[in-house]
């Protein structure tokens, strides 16, 4: 291996991924109760997503350039050569601190090489991006491939995922006030997507939540196009709503004949945003 792939908790990776892949990631916190948080220091997701349904609001915060560079001066004591895949720049600041950090590093230790890219991805389509570069280097991609592939492709990383509470999308911008109100009394069930520019894009509404659970699948079909045969694996995160997502899981199955999945809680950082409920399907496909 002649460079180390590292990534942040955006990705949503059970720790158990984490560890067997050896995969060394930085933290951005959230605040809630008065207290901070972070990847080594948090509530479990039951815990985080009950305080959430009892009505505490979490806020977050992301990764400053200071704490980007010393994750980078960690990472660099592993490796010399580092590709860093990264939360995407259209929902926050850290990959630009990342960015700077990796600047200001190799400015200064010009014996090293730091590559840090914008997935333009979140949860665990930022993981899926992951996920398929790990495999890529095992396969021998140098460098230099590696870094070209993971600009090729993070393009094709599509993400699609309803929420349960249109409140917290009110909170974060993305939906009116009075649609909020007016959604959750007939209850309508929005479905998103992550677009190209890295943001959160309301797609379409359905009523009822298994419609919606059934629109992601539905949604798969109509994007995976020619990576159809790419798709050995699904991922799919949620905010502690694990048979949901079991149900996706099982229609994605019988569709599209795919046996293997990840399926993962969405981390506090982007769930403090979505809310409990969230459901969230990734796979590869032609376009987002």
């Amino acid at each position: 291996m002649d460079y180390l792939i590292t990534t942040d908790n955006m990705a949503d990776f059970p720790k158990e991924y984490i560890a067997e892949h050896d995969l060394r990631t930085m933290s951005l916190t959230y605040l809630l109760d008065g207290k901070t948080y972070d990847a080594e220091n948090s509530l479990s997701s039951q815990e985080f997503y009950k305080k959430m349904r009892e009505g505490c609001m979490p806020t977050t915060s992301q990764i400053n350039p200071e704490e980007a560079k010393e994750k980078l001066v960690e990472f660099l004591q592993l490796h010399k050569q580092i590709i860093h895949i990264a939360f995407s720049g259209g929902l926050s600041g850290t990959y630009n601190s990342v960015r700077l950090a990796a600047e200001e590093l190799m400015e200064e230790r010009p014996d090293c090489r730091i590559t840090v890219i914008d997935s333009l991805a979140a949860s665990m389509g930022e993981g899926l991006l992951v996920h398929k570069a790990l495999e890529k280097q095992a396969e021998g991609l140098s460098y230099e491939e590696m870094v070209a592939w993971l600009e090729e492709n993070k393009m094709h990383v599509c993400h699609y995922f309803t929420v349960d509470d249109l409140f917290h999308l009110y909170r974060g911008g993305r939906v009116s006030k009075t649609a909020a109100v007016l959604g959750t009394l007939v209850n309508i069930k929005p479905v998103l997507h992550v677009d190209g520019e890295g943001h959160l894009i309301p797609l379409s509404k359905v009523r009822g939540r298994r419609k919606s659970l059934n629109a992601l699948v539905d949604s798969m079909e109509q994007k995976m196009g020619s990576f159809r045969e790419q798709n050995d694996i699904v991922f799919i995160s949620h905010g502690d709503c694990y048979e949901d997502a079991v149900y996706v899981k099982e229609q994605v199955q019988k569709r599209f004949g795919v046996d293997q999945f990840l399926i993962s809680p969405i981390g506090p950082t982007i769930g403090a945003h979505s809310g409990p409920g969230t459901v969230a399907l990734f796979f590869m496909g032609d376009a987002r």
